[in-house]
């Protein structure tokens, strides 16, 4: 890649964000600041007392019961003694402790940080809060015995849980409703005031960073300010300086990184439901607390936001189309519903800032409940449209949804993924995404990649140029774009691109009733081309251009070269750490065609 485009690249990304992580980093790498100057006691519990007793509470979440519970999948056996907050299970590297100052730790150096901190995020704590709710004596004092071995393991500001000003945000939310959930926020116990002090302490020198980095970190901590500082009103004389920077920052950002149709900075769908339940805590608060209203313009934004979940959301399963970075975050786990369901988020999205349900009664509406949000009676509909501040198509017909990603990039991509296609039926995702599976392992970067996704790999490279871990250059800009609109054989969109190689893909769908048919015109400079398609597991045969099995079938049809079909597999990781392999039926050719696939189901 030239220094030009290099150059380029750094300019899309804004000079104001590259000035601010640059002195963040040179601020700790000279000693100069502030945030390492910060000192702390260790704080004591008990953090929470015994309920006072709420009626008609939700059932509580039932899982941490008598297993952990990491990235929504895997579940170790829970001891009767809190586990130790530095040990990664996945990852067989020495781990950091609490011994050095949490500046002086790197990112990977012991392997993906993420398995270390997934436990410091403190999903047990709302999940024992639900059930001392209840009046389960066990689960409180479970929960204070835990929180008093965290603080005492992870005193202020040693060691790695201390290292992510986002992971602090997240405890402070979780601490905060677990407080709530108990009717305990108006009068908290000292060990918690002392315990919420420390971590926004750590927060507010640090937004700076955050906002550079342009995603989720700023909506996160700018939640953590203003749900932390006004919690502590009147129990500390920085809670209202906090609280004011968090309600200024959570406009902002609104303002800076979500489009007025909806679509969110990161193009993750993940990601999109962490800013949004952020948000989403932020306004259950301030109606809890009689606050002042948050601006017509950032309601505006959200209520788009939550529209664009709801779209990309299928009913059936809950489940959601795995594009972009997913790592395995999720707050506020009111319920024991699967990590992968979007349902709960959504209905509370939808009701909070569009004054609409999005789903019939069920299970979802829990987290409503406990943050006493009453269920609007009106319902709205899944919208079938396109989203081009963030680049996606969303199509849907009988009951099948088809979602195909164009390159729209106000903000770094943080995948490969131009023209790639989702489709669902029957709560199936039947053509699907490889996901992420960790920021670090070995291997892991091919997940973002273009050979990961439903879409044309030119000569085995990536659409996009690497620069780091998490950049990409040469940044594709989109071509052709029809927006989604309804004929009479269904719905139609369109989107293309050409790649810094001058290799061109257009790529046309059209959803009708039990099939998507998908036209592929591949030209311009390129070597050889492969075209892929990940499909639900199952067992397919493979035959002269068609393949069945999985409930779909897939016929092709070529104009100009004709294509190699191979019926091969590989790897996908719809949960954070997890790898599980699928059925793909890659298409390569030598020459410019025009390819069109009909996807029965």
């Amino acid at each position: 890649m030239s220094r030009l485009a290099r150059l380029r690249t750094l300019a899309r990304l804004g000079p104001g964000n590259i000035a601010r992580v640059a002195m963040y980093r040179l601020g700790l790498r000279s000693g100069w600041h502030p945030v390492q100057r910060l000192r702390g006691a260790i704080p004591r519990g008990p953090f929470y007392r015994a309920a006072a007793g709420r009626a008609e509470i939700p059932a509580p979440n039932r899982q941490w019961r008598e297993t952990a519970l990491y990235f929504g999948w895997y579940r170790p056996p829970l001891p009767d003694q809190p586990l130790d907050w530095f040990a990664n299970p996945f990852s067989d590297r020495p781990q950091p402790d609490a011994s050095r100052d949490w500046w002086r730790i790197g990112d990977f150096g012991s392997g993906d940080i993420k398995g270390l901190w997934e436990l410091s995020r403190l999903d047990w704590a709302v999940a024992w809060g639900t059930k001392a709710a209840h009046g389960d004596a066990r689960a409180l004092a479970r929960l204070n015995q835990w929180l008093g071995d965290w603080a005492a393991q992870n005193p202020p500001y040693k060691g790695p849980n201390w290292k992510c000003g986002q992971e602090a945000s997240i405890r402070v939310m979780h601490l905060c409703l677990v407080a709530w959930i108990l009717g305990q926020d108006d009068r908290p116990e000292p060990g918690l005031v002392a315990l919420l002090v420390a971590h926004l302490r750590r927060i507010a020198p640090t937004t700076s960073y955050a906002i550079g980095q342009a995603n989720n970190h700023g909506t996160s901590e700018a939640a953590a300010l203003f749900i932390g500082g006004s919690f502590l009103a009147g129990h500390d004389p920085r809670a209202g300086a906090w609280a004011r920077k968090g309600r200024h920052l959570l406009e902002e950002r609104a303002r800076a990184l979500i489009g007025a149709e909806g679509s969110f900075s990161q193009y993750s769908v993940t990601y999109h439901r962490v800013m949004l339940d952020s948000y989403a805590l932020a306004e259950a608060w301030r109606r809890h607390q009689s606050l002042p209203a948050f601006s017509g313009a950032l309601n505006a934004r959200l209520s788009a936001a939550a529209t664009w979940l709801f779209a990309m959301t299928d009913a059936e399963s809950g489940d959601a189309p795995n594009i972009g970075a997913n790592d395995g975050a999720r707050l506020m786990p009111l319920t024991d519903s699967d990590y992968r369901d979007f349902r709960p988020s959504v209905q509370l999205g939808m009701a909070l800032f569009h004054g609409r349900r999005a789903f019939d009664a069920g299970p979802w509406d829990d987290a409503l409940t406990w943050l006493g949000i009453v269920l609007p009676e009106a319902r709205a509909t899944a919208p079938a449209r396109s989203f081009d501040d963030g680049g996606y198509h969303v199509l849907r017909r009988g009951g099948a949804l088809a979602v195909l990603r164009y390159p729209r990039f106000r903000f770094r991509p943080g995948q490969a993924d131009a023209l790639h296609l989702d489709l669902w039926h029957g709560g199936r995702n039947l053509l699907r995404d490889a996901g992420t599976y960790s920021y670090n392992a070995e291997g892991a970067e091919w997940f973002g990649g273009t050979g990961a996704h439903n879409t044309v790999e030119f000569d085995g490279r990536d659409q996009m140029p690497r620069l780091g871990r998490f950049l990409f250059g040469d940044w594709l800009a989109a071509e052709a774009v029809e927006p989604v609109h309804a004929t009479q054989g269904g719905q139609v969109a369109e989107a293309g691109y050409t790649d810094g190689h001058g290799a061109r893909h257009h790529r046309r769908v059209v959803l009708g009733d039990g099939h998507l048919t998908v036209t592929d015109r591949i030209g311009g400079q390129f070597g050889r081309a492969c075209l892929r398609w990940r499909m639900a597991p199952g067992d397919y045969a493979l035959g002269d251009f068609t393949v069945t099995g999985g409930g779909m079938s897939l016929q092709i049809k070529a104009e100009g070269c004709l294509p190699h079909l191979n019926l091969t597999r590989a790897p996908e990781s719809r949960y954070y750490l997890r790898k599980d392999d699928l059925p793909v039926l890659e298409l390569t050719l030598d020459g410019p065609a025009t390819i069109t696939t009909r996807i029965s189901f």
